[in-house]
């Protein structure tokens, strides 16, 4: 990790954070003085810029990823159930009681504290960074669960305590960043890695654009994907265009899975717009590998990560069969982020498979099924606590993990991408499919053909569809907390794509659930909130 970065984390715990998420906090209670030195300026702004380290890390990845058609819960014989955290994300039966869906908090608490920077006398390099991730938290509050309060008691006729509509809140997050990217630095490496920059600002706004007509829906069950018309495609491709044409940016030349591997911020990776830090020791919180490894991976000597490792997985998550068949062209770099079938040990430097077959705790090959075959068809989810349980399902291991991190308990030291180049270059051309007006001599096709031809893939002779293009945003941000919002956009949420999961009696793929319900700890400090329809 960077060390201003550590820097910044190490600072930022000595300030004082928000305790919760009660909005009911009068203005009068914040800084009208700002800390005038250096130190308390970036240990303020730290407490910011990194409010939503453990959850992306661990809860916000859950829930994004088992809602989706990525991934899937099981459990072993009870082990792992914890309350049906996992199996009600899978089968869409969220309780506003969920483990994996209490993370809210960080968003009202973060957002509140950069309201201290921004309603203070401090220079405008600080107020526009702060923001900036003001606009992020509240672009996730409102993609996750639809209305959303407005934390800024400078937008007339609302009450900062009342969630507002998704729509107004959609057209405020758009205003905002356009006031404040002249004012956002351009340098997205250095002293400025993990941090708001211009281009995290416009990555964002590109996001809010191409999700538009699902925002501005008059409620969350009436957007339709088939019928639904997107007045901010234009616009779209202006701010990838931007993006694009800064030059900051680009594919690469390193091998995909070297993007994601540990310690992947000392590669300066040229396709990382905006990312989140993460050290096993320093700035703890990621722990991918915690859910996504097989169970009993540390009995394995070595372990298919290439070495042996301290601390068992949790193996809690599996990738859908359906899922997994996305990874399927020939020669795509992406296929090495999956193991199934007859696992072999990956080398920990290259990242690639040698030709040792990963042994389990019985000296057996391990094989790892495609298919998953539940011990009863209930919402428990259980494929049993033995070896066939085990192994039901592929495995990602995109965030590689080292031993290093599993003495660490699990904390890994991979930086999460939340923006990349591939993602602008996506979009640009789901735009133009949708119906926007090219660029610049490119087309849908040549901008698709970029991502396939980085990752050594197939390149395709024509203009993609909008069913490629979701099937390509699939295998390319596998693990990186967009395929909920994918799928809702493209109109595959309701799908019930896992077939395990029709006929549940839980299973519930109503429109409502396409926001989740606000948590029970969110409700109890904010009275005036009013649960989501469905709920």
């Amino acid at each position: 990790m960077n060390t201003n970065i550590k820097l910044l984390f190490a600072t930022g715990i000595l300030t004082l954070a928000v305790g919760c998420t009660d909005l009911d906090v009068p203005v009068a209670s914040q800084y009208t003085t700002y800390p005038s030195s250096e130190i308390a300026i970036q240990a303020k702004l730290a407490n910011i810029y990194f409010k939503m380290k453990d959850c992306f890390g661990r809860r916000y990845m859950e829930a994004q990823a088992l809602s989706s058609d990525e991934e899937t819960a099981v459990a072993y014989n009870g082990g792992w159930l914890d309350a049906y955290a996992y199996a009600h994300p899978s089968l869409h039966d969220y309780t506003y009681e969920d483990a994996t869906l209490d993370w809210m908090n960080n968003l009202g608490t973060g957002t509140v504290t950069a309201n201290e920077v921004i309603n203070s006398d401090a220079d405008v390099k600080y107020v526009a960074p702060a923001r900036a991730m003001r606009a992020f938290f509240e672009f996730i509050m409102m993609d996750s669960w639809g209305d959303a309060p407005i934390i800024d008691n400078t937008v007339k006729g609302i009450d900062i305590r009342d969630r507002q509509p998704r729509a107004d809140v959609a057209r405020y997050i758009e205003k905002e960043l356009l006031a404040i990217i002249p004012d956002l630095p351009t340098d997205v490496n250095g002293d400025n890695y993990g941090k708001p920059s211009k281009y995290m600002a416009e990555a964002l706004l590109a996001k809010l654009y191409i999700n538009w007509p699902v925002y501005t829906a008059a409620s969350v069950d009436q957007y339709d994907a088939a019928t639904a018309k997107n007045e901010k495609l234009d616009d779209c491709i202006k701010i990838c265009d931007d993006i694009i044409k800064s030059g900051k940016f680009n594919l690469g030349s390193m091998a995909y899975r070297f993007k994601f591997g540990p310690n992947n911020s000392s590669l300066k990776v040229e396709d990382f717009i905006y990312v989140m830090p993460y050290d096993t020791y320093t700035a703890t919180g990621m722990q991918y590998g915690r859910a996504h490894s097989y169970k009993d991976v540390k009995s394995m000597n070595p372990s298919y990560y290439g070495m042996n490792l301290s601390n068992s997985g949790g193996g809690y998550m599996t990738v859908t069969p359906e899922f997994a068949s996305l990874f399927n062209l020939p020669g795509d770099e992406r296929n090495n982020c999956i193991i199934g079938d007859t696992v072999h040990v990956y080398d920990p430097t290259t990242l690639l498979p040698t030709s040792k077959v990963a042994l389990d705790q019985t000296g057996k090959p391990l094989v790892l099924t495609k298919s998953i075959t539940l011990i009863k068809q209930d919402e428990t989810l259980d494929v049993g606590d033995n070896l066939t349980g085990w192994r039901q399902g592929y495995r990602p291991i995109k965030f590689f993990v080292t031993n290093d991190d599993f003495k660490n308990g699990r904390n890994q030291s991979n930086d999460l991408p939340i923006f990349r180049y591939a993602d602008i270059l996506l979009e640009k051309a789901e735009a133009i499919t949708r119906g926007g007006t090219a660029t610049n001599g490119e087309t849908a096709q040549s901008l698709f053909n970029q991502i396939r031809s980085y990752v050594k893939a197939p390149t395709i002779d024509h203009n993609p569809t909008l069913q490629e293009i979701y099937e390509e945003r699939g295998r390319e941000f596998f693990d990186e907390n967009w395929r909920r919002n994918d799928m809702i956009r493209f109109g595959h949420f309701e799908d019930e794509y896992f077939p395990h999961y029709k006929g549940f009696p839980g299973a519930n793929f109503d429109k409502t659930r396409r926001i989740f319900p606000i948590h029970k700890q969110d409700l109890d400090v904010n009275p005036r909130w009013k649960q989501n329809p469905g709920y």
